[in-house]
């Protein structure tokens, strides 16, 4: 098997990633052959995934803009995958040129094409870390000078925490995050959810685990509320993907009552 001369040394190519996965789910081009089947396999599976995909990315949109405009002007972007057309700093620095977004991600192919996508923008970068080792991934963003933690930071975590199991106690990351940052700061959260279509996500949880030995962890409302526990929510609260804030018709990539997904966004007081 060719290696692509974006892929960096080492990374295993037979190996699904949930970032590359979720790349050929929004047709980007940097993944591989294995992460096109499992988008694949998903997509026989449920084959409204691909709009899921685009209704994560449309909330991405709304929440980053909605930050902007509350006067947020620094993101950590944690989970951030594969940059594609409409990423974060773009969004953010087309408001703000001043915008200063860091993303992270346990992927090393995610984290290249970032800095590859960043040469040159001074006010952004990316970094390989573990959202499930905080203290480490708090002391690697305090390294680069990007972000200064003393002025409101916007902490995102889009279709990341859904990957941690209970035993990896996602509650209390986020808990460590909102410690980590001053008051006025935001955190936006997208997490796949059961509530909807619970034999869809049954469906998905089992082929992601059995095939490619991926947890994916759906969870219900009330758990994925429970992640704002110390955040005063925005409304409209915890919702499905497309009824958060949609600023038009394009917003609607899923009908509503049959989102796999559920997002909020709330504000450190």
């Amino acid at each position: 098997m060719e290696r692509p001369a974006w892929a960096p040394e080492g990374v295993d190519m037979a190996k699904v990633s949930p970032a590359r996965m979720y790349d050929a789910l929004l047709g980007g081009s940097h993944n591989f052959e294995v992460d096109r089947q499992a988008a694949e396999v998903g997509k026989s599976l449920v084959p409204d995934l691909p709009r899921l995909a685009l209704s994560n990315r449309a909330f991405l949109r709304r929440a980053v803009r909605f930050m902007v405009d509350s006067g947020v002007r620094q993101f950590l972007d944690i989970g951030s995958g594969i940059p594609t057309a409409g990423n974060v700093h773009e969004i953010a620095q087309e408001i703000d040129p001043e915008c200063r977004v860091l993303y992270a991600d346990i992927d090393p192919v995610a984290v290249a094409h970032a800095r590859a996508i960043l040469r040159g923008n001074e006010h952004a970068t990316a970094f390989e870390a573990d959202l499930r080792k905080t203290d480490d991934l708090l002391a690697q963003a305090r390294d680069t000078g990007i972000i200064d933690f003393d002025q409101p930071v916007g902490v995102l975590l889009f279709a990341v925490l859904h990957l941690l199991g209970d035993d990896d106690h996602p509650a209390e990351t986020v808990a460590a995050l909102r410690a980590a940052v001053p008051v006025g700061s935001y955190v936006a959260i997208s997490h796949l959810t059961s509530a909807t279509r619970p034999e869809d996500a049954a469906k998905l949880g089992n082929n992601s685990a059995t095939r490619n030995n991926i947890g994916i962890h759906f969870r219900t409302r009330e758990q994925i509320t429970a992640f704002f526990d110390g955040w005063q929510p925005i409304e409209p609260g915890v919702v499905e993907l497309p009824l958060w804030r949609p600023e038009s018709d394009r917003d609607q990539h899923e009908t509503p009552g049959r989102s796999l997904g559920l997002a909020g966004v709330g504000r450190k007081d």
